[in-house]
């Protein structure tokens, strides 16, 4: 007769096992990528994420389906690197909600997990797309809903059998997106998933497994100084606020906050103001609201429990007094700042570990020696090492977040595959206001920070940044590391590409070729400015003589050459 319930003892080596398959097929996970990139990472991220909570679960000595829970959950959201990670993270984070309740679990029990698993990752992903692993996820939960609901008792059959739609669903994704039919690959975080899975599957038939893993030291984030951006006094002077109170407060619960209370908390205070932020967890919900009566906010919070630490902000009267103190330092200054030396309240190693206290902070993720500085001489307090070569993690995220001392902090995520983890650390963030700006490129972040003014709100600069960075193009040149077909270019291992915001722009064998090429697929009639950021295999007059290429094609722009020193991308270029 089979085993028809598994125990916390059990259920850990299942999960240490699954890390371990996953943890020794990354390399080949990493090479489903679509674009035949150098940095194909989806299976090291998923790996790192998992690892996170491995290394909290392999220290449970005695472990308890509540402590398997928390360490699953609190070590993957927290080590969850690029948006595999993160959904698998919140996979994780589903599955632990509903198994935390029972000393053993069943069938039945598992497949309401996996139900919750999926449920809570669609709700992590804002445009949840099909083909991915959100749908082998859904797919598996399907699978374990249809044998609970049919009496299935013995757990050998039921894993074996959802791991089989897993695997059933995985083969389709190619017919749910062309992009992977075309590249001849299955979804690699669907891939991945299974492979946790199958790891699982063989701890629970009691196979010889190594449970050892290699869990990588975590890297400490690097530290910029930067110098503060000079503003438009008169356009300071001149921004309207609507909303007059900077409202910030934590409501300790009293009784469970549910998400249609939260929806409806978030709703008032819309009707009252803007700049809205409501982050919940099971004890605290943290509270930041721009209005013109504090009193409303704070007397509709008080359903829900004690308030605390609250700060109340006259933002007219801030702007007033900083615009007076601008104005003086205008008509005293008489050479330009020093900008060798860091602001004093900017975060450099050798400071301080108490930074004085600022009203804004900013962290921004790069690499390369000349993409950090010119983050850092644009005011960027805190610069994470990493993008494309390697996704920070949510950790990395919190850690920046924890170094700066300022009540609202903007994050620049400079890439797609770290959105999600920036916007996990805001919703684990609870004494600060965390504002992710969703660019996606490094020229995107560097717009971003430049179109950031001191004196108008939170809310408006979020705004006005969210919508700068839209009208940034940005290509990416680097070289194919295997042959494919994709947008109906033929690409051969060692060939160049210039990658465009949507895909390939050109491919061949030449890369200042390329890079012209993909220039010249960018463009259109509206930029005015071409940003040449060269990387750190590139010498600077093969660089020049691109720039003057392209300055000759587009003689109607202005075309800027700036050293990069980024790794693997031989080019990144902007148009905007």
């Amino acid at each position: 007769m089979g085993l028809n319930v598994i125990d916390a003892k059990m259920l850990s080596k299942m999960f240490l096992a699954g890390a371990k398959n996953l943890e020794h097929k990354k390399e080949w996970i990493n090479e489903l990528n679509v674009f035949p990139v150098p940095d194909g990472d989806t299976g090291t991220n998923m790996s790192m994420t998992i690892l996170s909570a491995a290394r909290e679960v392999a220290a449970i000595e005695e472990p308890d389906m509540a402590s398997l829970a928390k360490a699953i959950s609190s070590g993957s959201l927290r080590g969850a690197r690029g948006n595999s990670g993160v959904i698998l993270s919140q996979l994780f984070r589903g599955f632990a909600k509903v198994i935390k309740e029972y000393d053993e679990i069943n069938v039945a029990i598992l497949a309401s997990a996996c139900d919750k698993a999926v449920e809570t990752a669609y709700k992590a992903v804002m445009k949840p797309k099909e083909g991915t692993i959100l749908t082998v996820a859904k797919g598996a939960a399907k699978r374990a809903d249809d044998l609970a609901m049919a009496g299935e008792k013995d757990l050998e059959v039921f894993i074996s059998e959802v791991i089989k739609e897993a695997d059933a669903v995985l083969a389709q994704t190619p017919e749910m997106l062309p992009v992977l039919k075309q590249a001849g690959v299955v979804d690699s975080g669907g891939q991945g998933l299974v492979e946790v899975l199958k790891g699982a599957y063989d701890a629970f038939l009691g196979k010889e497994i190594d449970l050892s893993l290699e869990i990588p030291e975590k890297q400490a984030p690097k530290t910029g100084t930067a110098t503060s951006t000079t503003s438009n006094i008169e356009v300071q002077a001149n921004a309207e606020i609507r909303f007059c109170y900077c409202t910030q407060f934590l409501i300790m619960l009293s009784k469970p906050f549910n998400i249609k209370q939260e929806m409806d908390f978030k709703d008032y205070l819309s009707s009252i103001g803007d700049s809205i932020v409501v982050v919940a967890d099971d004890e605290i919900v943290k509270v930041h609201v721009h209005t013109n009566d504090p009193g409303l906010a704070m007397q509709k919070a008080l359903r829900y429990g004690s308030l605390t630490t609250i700060i109340i902000e006259n933002m007219r009267l801030e702007r007033d007094e900083k615009v007076s103190d601008m104005m003086e330092k205008q008509m005293q200054r008489t050479e330009l700042p020093d900008r060798s030396k860091p602001d004093s309240g900017s975060l450099d190693a050798a400071s301080s570990e108490h930074p004085e206290h600022k009203e804004t902070g900013f962290i921004a993720v790069s690499i390369g020696e000349g993409m950090n500085e010119i983050f850092r001489s644009l005011g960027v307090d805190y610069i994470i090492e990493g993008g494309q070569t390697m996704n920070p993690s949510t950790e990395d995220m919190l850690n920046a977040i924890e170094k700066i001392n300022a009540d609202n902090i903007f994050i620049f995520p400079n890439n797609k595959n770290i959105i999600l983890a920036a916007n996990q650390a805001k919703q684990l963030t609870t004494d600060k206001n965390i504002i992710v700006i969703p660019t996606k490129t490094v020229p995107q972040g560097i717009t971003a920070i430049i179109n950031y003014v001191p004196d108008i709100s939170i809310g408006e600069n979020e705004a006005v940044m969210t919508e700068e960075v839209q009208r940034v193009a940005t290509g990416q040149v680097t070289y194919a590391v295997r042959d494919t077909m994709i947008d109906n270019k033929e690409i051969h291992q060692g060939d160049f590409m210039g990658i465009g915001d949507k895909g390939i722009l050109a491919v061949g064998t030449d890369l200042h070729d390329v890079a012209f090429n993909m220039v010249k697929e960018m463009m259109t009639d509206e930029y005015e400015l071409i940003s040449i950021y060269y990387g750190d295999i590139i010498k600077e007059d093969q660089a020049q003589k691109l720039a003057d290429m392209v300055q000759a094609e587009f003689g109607g722009c202005d075309v800027e050459l700036q050293f990069g020193g980024q790794p693997i991308y031989s080019y990144i270029i902007s148009a905007e």
